[in-house]
């Protein structure tokens, strides 16, 4: 397994999905495992809105996506270098960007695949570190002007640790999950004991723990945001189930976990760090790794548990390497990135990510090729459609100082 990885080394099994690709040869059009045929690469319209730069001390690193909160974007930065922790900023879709606050270490840093959820007026958000007990990630709340409170800081131990994903809300109670942490077991994250937990926790910072994952057969490590379909909760665990590939699961708001499937690697997919969407009673997702050449997929689950890979990616010179990103359903169309892949470049020539669409049958395009340069390099957050134009981040990329070429981008693109 390739290991890409960013600046920071990342933590455990998840930080291992999320950069990993394998290799592997693709089987004939039409044999069991094959790729749907990629449809011809698409010119859509791209544009750059912000470059992130070191310049006046500025942040970097977008590693989650954005969110529309009456026409404005809201998101986060991994790092700052003013305080050298992270940043919550909005940006018009004019391209005015702003810091809204900078975070200091003792309130939460590190935002990884977390874009904030807006309830009732205000932002709710994690970060995988920080927090003055041992600095295992908080839950925070923010102001539309950034106004920033901590909600609940992490123990570790049987409490959780590294809330990488996204919160979602489920009646006014927030539900999200923890990439590690829960107790004993799983201690190959090097960061604390536990394979990681399910969480609710109300506005007011009222937490308890619903979930604590075992590893075999119930999953390990979930790295995505939950998906509540008529009350009930689905996600996905990045290793663990039955062969040690992933899982997707059910939860009650209660606590009661059930495998829904377990994945197990090519030519059916592997380490699914990415949430799950409905589309008319079926779910999406996608796989970082796994299918027919080991650079992930496009599934669908129904929610009995039947599960089809419907595109595995190539990767080379046309099309995308490990999605992590959740999928975006436009008007029954669905629209994702992949971290690397598109050609030559980016990490060990695995190239520097796309932007691709895919229909719920399976035929896929390439909306848009990295090149690393001024355009971005390296998107794995999940897109926001405002108005039929959708926004995005790039977490590497852009042309203004840090390495690789860029400290990250905002975008957007026009299918």
């Amino acid at each position: 397994m390739r290991i890409r990885r960013f600046r920071y080394t990342l933590s455990g099994c998840v930080a291992a999905a999320l950069l990993a690709g394998c290799g592997g040869s693709q089987p004939p059009i039409g044999a069991p495992g094959a790729m749907p045929q990629t449809l011809p690469y698409s010119s859509s319209s791209y544009k750059i809105l912000h470059r992130f730069s070191l310049d006046r001390r500025g942040a970097y690193e977008p590693l989650s996506g954005l969110i529309n909160v009456s026409g404005a974007l809201y998101g986060t930065t991994f790092g700052d270098d003013l305080t050298g922790y992270s940043t919550l900023f909005d940006i018009a879709t004019s391209g005015e960007y702003k810091t809204l606050h900078r975070f200091h270490g003792a309130d939460g840093f590190g935002s990884w695949d977390a874009p904030l959820l807006e309830l009732n007026g205000t932002l709710y958000g994690t970060t995988y570190y920080g927090g003055k007990s041992a600095g295992y990630g908080v839950v925070f709340s923010a102001t539309p002007s950034g106004a920033e409170t901590v909600l609940h800081r992490f123990a570790g131990g049987s409490d959780g640790a590294g809330p990488w994903a996204a919160l979602i809300d489920v009646n006014g109670t927030l539900y999200g999950t923890t990439e590690s942490g829960g107790g004993s077991g799983c201690t190959d994250t090097g960061y604390t004991k536990g394979c990681g937990t399910v969480f609710s926790i109300s506005s007011s910072g009222e937490e308890t723990v619903l979930y604590r994952f075992a590893g075999k057969p119930d999953g390990a490590h979930p790295g995505a945001a939950l998906l509540d379909v008529s009350g009930t909760l689905y996600g996905t665990t990045s290793t663990g189930g039955e062969y040690g590939d992933g899982c997707v699961f059910t939860i009650s708001t209660s606590g009661s976990e059930n495998v829904l499937y377990s994945f197990n690697g090519k030519p059916d997919g592997s380490y699914p760090i990415a949430p799950l969407i409905d589309v008319n009673g079926t779910l999406y997702g996608t796989t970082n790794g796994g299918g027919a050449s080991g650079d992930g997929t496009v599934f669908s689950i129904s929610t009995a548990g039947t599960e089809k890979v419907l595109y595995s990616f190539a990767g080379g010179s046309a099309d995308g390497v490990g999605p992590a990103a959740p999928l975006l359903d436009v008007n029954g169309t669905l629209y994702g990135t992949t971290a690397n892949g598109g050609g030559a470049g980016c990490y060990q020539n695995d190239g520097c990510g796309t932007v691709y669409s895919v229909s719920t049958s399976g035929a896929e395009q390439v909306l848009h090729i990295f090149t690393g340069g001024s355009d971005g390099a390296v998107p794995h957050a999940a897109l926001v459609n405002v108005d039929g134009t959708l926004y995005g981040t790039t977490a590497l990329g852009g042309g203004l100082g840090c390495h690789r070429k860029g400290c990250g981008t905002v975008f957007e693109i026009t299918p």
